[in-house]
């Protein structure tokens, strides 16, 4: 009996330790940007963000490798600072934003798990084609209270995917040779995370 009782009391006090390891947040999308870069004409970048980053975080705290993340962009956010452009940019020739009005992220897996930094695989979905992506995780801050008592954290991210992996193959020939449009995006993530409450 008394063995039973250490067992329960042992499994207890792992059983709520792992709990209490693991931390939820929720993205804030108002300190939230995924902004990217492309080449125009071959000759310079063109850089903009979606500026309506959503979702959810969970950390392990004692092991990173357990941490998830499911992030939703509203594709319409693109904001490239010309209207124009961006009317183009979410019209049919590219993201087709009426059709596919979000881009979705899902993590499956964090490796490579160094300091503050680590790489997260997941799933990234736009224009509704589905392509396995890798994060370079650069930067997880420690935990800070914001002057109204949230939790907040933050992270940086990267990587780099082909435009035409996802169905966006829109381009036009140069005259001198070349496209207007290259193929290669350069992905930049600066999120937020607030604490949710326990």
């Amino acid at each position: 009996m008394r063995s039973l009782i250490l067992t329960l009391i042992v499994g207890m006090f792992f059983s709520s330790s792992s709990f209490a390891a693991t931390t939820h947040w929720n993205i804030d999308p108002d300190h939230s940007v995924a902004g990217f870069k492309i080449k125009h004409m071959m000759i310079s970048d063109v850089s903009g963000s979606f500026n309506d980053v959503q979702g959810t975080v969970i950390i392990n705290e004692d092991d990173m490798t357990l941490s998830t993340a499911a992030v939703t962009i509203t594709a319409a956010s693109i904001d490239t600072g010309i209207q124009k452009r961006d009317n183009h940019l979410k019209s049919a020739d590219f993201f087709d934003v009426t059709n596919y009005p979000a881009l979705i992220f899902t993590s499956k897996q964090v490796k490579d798990v160094s300091g503050d930094g680590f790489t997260l695989v997941g799933d990234l979905t736009i224009h509704g084609v589905t392509k396995e992506v890798e994060l370079s995780v650069t930067e997880l801050t420690a935990e800070i209270k914001d002057p109204w008592g949230n939790i907040r954290k933050a992270a940086k991210a990267t990587t780099k995917i082909n435009r035409k992996d996802f169905g966006l193959t829109w381009n036009a020939a140069l005259e001198a040779g070349g496209v207007l449009v290259g193929d290669e995006v350069r992905i930049e993530l600066d999120v937020q995370f607030i604490k949710q409450a326990s």
